[in-house]
């Protein structure tokens, strides 16, 4: 009887491992996603203001010019 509860326990535990485990590697590739698409959104911010920043610098001027 004893031998049969500890068994069982020591499955137990072996899932309660499994478990957490598979939980953490989930939030950490989550983290990791998040991380990747942030850095996507500021290389096409940068990007964009590359190639678009003259023309918004004109807007700009002239909006401050006409207040």
């Amino acid at each position: 009887m004893v031998l049969c509860t500890q068994i069982h326990a020591s499955q137990m535990m072996k899932s309660l491992r499994t478990t957490l485990g598979s939980r953490i590697q989930a939030r950490g590739q989550g983290l990791a996603e998040y991380a990747l698409l942030l850095a996507l959104i500021a290389i096409v911010a940068v990007v964009a203001l590359l190639f678009l920043g003259g023309q918004v610098s004109t807007v700009l001027s002239t909006v401050g010019d006409s207040i």
